[in-house]
């Protein structure tokens, strides 16, 4: 169990202790083939890395819709229909380089390609994506990465519909809020400069930010005296507790946040009718749980309820719960209930995704291998290792459909891996 603690407005940096109790109870990599699943397409999207690939769960029209970005390619796409390959040119001219691609998973394992998105710039990549929608419930697409800028794509219009200009580095991750999807945080390394006495300093200010896709306003930033000391990998919306979010990154820790004191700023941001530079931003500089439950760099989190499940390069997934006391600020602790081995998963940047009623986890490895856990089990069970003899890029992350029967993964060598479960399973 690991210590966590509640953060007082005078303390820097203070982490939480692990309680006493019983040893966490590891999972076996013994397949349990409750669900057995098979490689139904496969897609070659140039030769750049994909760095990220989601589902849509905002809107239950678009379920079967997801998104995949990545590094600067251009855009031939090879697809592979069982035993039957064919070559599709996306676009017209070879110089147009595509960042951004939202398909379609069809039955019979058919993946149709619905809209690509090429940024200004050509030495954009993207590194990460979340699907929102605004207030009238239009899908949009949210996409970030080495200019740290967001762009907003209204995939209804196929226009981009804003860009969010404020993270002076590299944005890491996006999520939507669940519970208003018109909110989205980002999780970043940002980099700024001082002049002091004639020089020219750098600085750097690792940020979460609070975003607004309707009306384009960054309505908090989480960082400062609390913040993270490192860059911000992941962040995460808890699932029902709509003013707490959890980040994770390069200072080997995870913090959870809360906005319940700000949310009179969350709220204005709905109707304010000024330029969005015009604001009031706020600050949240202290979180109310920090846990050092690695001793890397972590960079997956995402709640389950009000347990938390954590990865960094040690070869597993962590389940663990925040016991924080609410009474005794700078107290509190970890209780790590389950480990999730995750066998040739010791580098970094690759992210694990669950169905939308997280019965299940599949993460990739850098060995092109998946691994699906069961989460509703104790000790753990691992449904199903996926391998096959040509995937063997590392799998940056993965996306799983609504029901956990497609399993969709976006390798370092520009491949996406579709895997649907077999019917007798």
């Amino acid at each position: 169990m690991v210590g966590v603690g509640l953060l007082p407005s005078c303390a820097v940096d203070m982490a939480a202790k692990f309680a006493l109790g019983s040893e966490p109870v590891a999972g076996s990599l013994a397949p349990s083939k409750k669900r057995e699943y098979r490689v139904t397409n496969r897609l070659q999207e140039g030769k750049r890395p994909l760095y990220a690939i989601v589902f849509n769960f905002i809107d239950s029209r678009y379920f079967n819709v997801f998104a995949t970005v990545g590094g600067n390619r251009i855009e031939w796409i090879t697809r592979d229909f069982g035993s039957i390959w064919t070559k599709v040119r996306a676009l017209e001219y070879n110089e147009m380089i595509i960042k951004v691609t939202v398909y379609q998973c069809l039955e019979g394992g058919v993946i149709a390609v619905l809209q690509s998105y090429i940024d200004e710039d050509k030495d954009e990549s993207f590194y990460t994506a979340s699907w929102a929608c605004n207030v009238d419930g239009n899908p949009f697409l949210v996409a970030g990465g080495i200019n740290g800028i967001m762009r907003v794509i209204d995939c209804g219009s196929e226009k981009i519909d804003k860009s969010f200009v404020g993270h002076g580095d590299s944005i890491n991750e996006i999520r939507t809020q669940p519970l208003k999807s018109s909110l989205v945080v980002s999780a970043s390394k940002m980099l700024f400069f001082v002049c002091f006495i004639g020089n020219l300093i750098t600085c750097q200010d690792e940020s979460v930010r609070l975003w607004n896709v309707h009306t384009g306003i960054c309505i908090l930033i989480f960082a400062g005296a609390g913040g993270h000391r490192n860059e911000v990998l992941s962040v995460d919306f808890h699932p029902s507790d709509i003013y707490r979010i959890a980040s994770c990154g390069m200072d080997n820790t995870v913090k959870i946040w809360s906005m319940k004191e700000f949310w009179t700023y969350v709220e204005k941001s709905f109707t304010w009718t000024d330029l969005p530079s015009k604001f009031p931003t706020k600050y949240v500089q202290f979180p109310v749980f920090i846990a050092s439950i690695h001793t890397n760099y972590v960079d997956c989190n995402r709640w389950l309820g009000d347990f938390l499940l954590s990865k960094s390069v040690d070869n597993e997934i962590v389940l663990w719960e925040p016991k924080m006391k609410e009474q005794s600020p700078g107290e509190g602790t970890v209780d790590i209930l389950q480990k999730y081995p995750v066998p040739e998963c010791d580098i970094w940047f690759i992210k694990f995704s669950c169905d939308f009623h997280y019965n299940a986890a599949a993460i990739g490895n850098r060995e092109g291998k998946i691994f699906v856990w069961e989460l509703q089990s104790s000790p753990p069970v691992l449904i199903a290792k996926l391998i096959h003899p040509q995937s063997k890029s590392p799998i940056r992350q993965t996306a799983t459909s609504f029901d956990g029967s497609t399993i969709l993964s976006c390798c370092e060598d520009g491949t996406i891996w579709r895997w649907d479960a077999m019917e007798n399973s």
